[in-house]
């Protein structure tokens, strides 16, 4: 694991225990072990995978996030794709399912203006239907920055969704400062508890 890695999860966890919550026992098992495999994860013995296409004949170009559903002897529905959202620029892209659910985070810009603020949109995914349980933002105060890169981590025995990236500004209510945070949803499959962002 890098030194990057194991700073984000000292992060998560700093995060996670000023707040009360569990800290994670084995953080090896964690970032480095799934970072090949951020676009793709399973769920209820179901494949999932997040993937972005240009949208065809747009102009300005637009990014299409699409997430897919694989059929297999192991999974009890039918191979299904749902479109997530769209961007005006590269979207950063993550699926993870944990023991408790599925959920997928993507970077959107809502316009093509070189004023318009990135965000993070984080979703909790209906496995059945493909639809959205729970839809969360995460954006920089009153808009002014980006939030360019979400991935996605759990801890809790994967009842707490952890949220990790960059960012260009302050997050609401956030502890500490500077262009990286964590976001951490304590039962985030189970509630709407909000996130409680920290900053490094």
């Amino acid at each position: 694991m890098t030194v990057f890695k194991k700073l984000v999860w000292a992060c998560a966890v700093v995060s996670l225990s000023a707040c009360g919550g569990p800290e994670q026992s084995s953080p090896e098992e964690s970032l480095g072990a799934r970072e090949d495999a951020l676009t793709t994860s399973s769920f209820g013995g179901c494949s999932f995978t997040i993937s972005s296409a240009v949208i065809p004949g747009e102009l300005p170009p637009r990014y299409a996030i699409t997430l897919t559903r694989a059929a297999s002897g192991t999974c009890p529905y039918a191979a299904g794709s749902v479109e997530l959202g769209r961007s005006y620029n590269t979207p950063h892209i993550a699926v993870l399912g944990t023991g408790v659910g599925l959920a997928t985070a993507y970077s959107t810009k809502g316009s093509p203006s070189g004023s318009a603020n990135t965000q993070c949109r984080v979703n909790h995914i209906d496995v059945a239907t493909l639809g959205k349980v729970r839809d969360d933002t995460i954006v920089v105060n009153f808009g002014a920055g980006n939030v360019n890169v979400c991935n996605l981590d759990k801890t809790d025995a994967g009842a707490t969704l952890v949220v990790y990236g960059t960012k260009t500004g302050p997050l609401p209510g956030e502890t500490g400062s500077g262009s990286n945070y964590v976001a951490t949803y304590y039962n985030y499959f189970t509630s709407t508890t909000p996130p409680v962002y920290y900053a490094y």
